[in-house]
């Protein structure tokens, strides 16, 4: 167990960075970010930035001699710096399953091979591979980038042979999967914790809403059928354990309207749809980040008020500073900014938390503090 007072390693320094490095503070413990940006939102507010990249082999030693344990905030880490760290300090998640959910090949294969449901899809590897996957699959498919694709980035929508090649070709060729559309109702996300010992308990199910590939809206708990909701928390569980996970990872599902499950994708880290743990729940995803690399007992899941969280993309800053009034005068809300200092379209600079007596009265003045804003 580690206990308040050691300091902690955090691979990455963006908003989730962040928000993991204030929820360690508040329990005692300091926190080293690497990151290469010099203004990285974690690193400003951790106890020590180091400003190089994830296999510069200074700050690694230097990670390695100042942390109890080390963990990270997004999947994008070379795995390869994972097992270097590892090899000298506990690191979680392990090099193996962020190496398995940094690549849609991977990732895919394994649910497959686990017996977990996803949709119809096809690997391509080259320009060989199109007119197979292409009968495999059919139409209407989503072309998805193995590797650096998230936030519907690395995506197109394919209904020919010829959108199929053009999209490949735009892509430059590189790995990837081509995926079924399915008859899509909604979509729904579960944030789950996992101990070294095996121990896992999971938060609500969230029922998102996209806009440009970017989450826009989380509401919980979800709107579905408890039986579903249920199955999704077991599928969830079941994936972390069929990964020997330890941390907090979360699973996004498709919910189809024959309210079939199949599991879109995983997240190897706290996850966006998973910000609402801070205001709605006995502890945050970002405790049991803390909780579940420092051995301790996880943390309490029991959702304290329904609550609809939105995202603030750089996009508001468009015209002029967005009117935070609105937010501050509404009953139940809770801001949150990142400290990002320029925003750009579709870049995630903050979000609110409505929290409500009833899930609907609170996802309607969500959007009415957006409107006002």
């Amino acid at each position: 167990m580690i206990l308040p007072g050691a300091t902690l390693g955090m691979l990455g320094g963006g908003q989730l960075g962040r928000l993991f490095t204030l929820a360690a503070h508040d329990l005692g413990y300091r926190v080293v970010v690497l990151d290469p940006d010099p203004d990285s939102p974690a690193g400003r507010v951790a106890d020590e930035h180091l400003h190089a990249a994830y296999d510069d082999p200074w700050a690694l030693e230097r990670m390695v001699q100042g942390c109890a344990a080390i963990t990270t905030e997004f999947e994008n880490i070379p795995a390869e710096t994972l097992e270097r760290l590892g090899a000298s300090v506990p690191v979680f998640p392990s090099a193996a399953a962020v190496r398995t959910a940094q690549n849609r090949i991977r990732e895919k294969t394994f649910l497959r091979e686990s017996g977990f449901p996803t949709a119809p899809f096809a690997v391509i590897r080259d320009t060989h591979d199109l007119a197979g996957a292409m009968a495999e699959v059919g139409v209407p498919a989503i072309l998805k980038r193995a590797e650096f694709g998230y936030d519907g980035k690395g995506q197109a929508r394919i209904a020919t042979a010829g959108d199929l090649q053009a999209a490949f070709t735009r892509m430059g060729e590189v790995a990837c999967v081509l995926e079924r559309r399915v008859d899509l109702a909604l979509e729904v996300s579960v944030v789950l914790a996992r101990g070294i010992d095996g121990q896992a308990c999971c938060y609500p199910v969230a029922e998102n809403e996209h806009r440009n590939g970017i989450l826009d809206v989380s509401i919980v708990p979800a709107r579905i059928d408890p039986d579903l909701a249920a199955t999704a928390l077991d599928m969830a569980l079941g994936v972390a354990a069929a990964l020997e996970y330890q941390g907090v990872m979360a699973v996004e599902f498709f919910v189809t309207h024959d309210d079939e499950l199949l599991i879109n994708e995983i997240a190897p880290r706290p996850h966006n749809s998973g910000h609402y743990t801070v205001d709605a729940c006995a502890s945050s995803q970002f405790e049991q980040q803390l909780r579940a690399l420092c051995g301790l007992p996880l943390g309490d899941t029991r959702l304290l008020s329904p609550v609809a969280m939105v995202n603030l993309l750089g996009d508001l800053w468009a015209k002029r500073e967005p009117r935070w009034s609105s937010v501050f005068a509404a009953p139940g809300a809770r801001l949150h900014l990142y400290g990002k200092r320029e925003a750009r379209v579709g870049r995630k600079m903050g979000h609110y938390c409505v929290l409500g007596e009833h899930v609907d009265s609170a996802l309607a003045l969500a959007r009415e503090l957006y409107r006002a804003l």
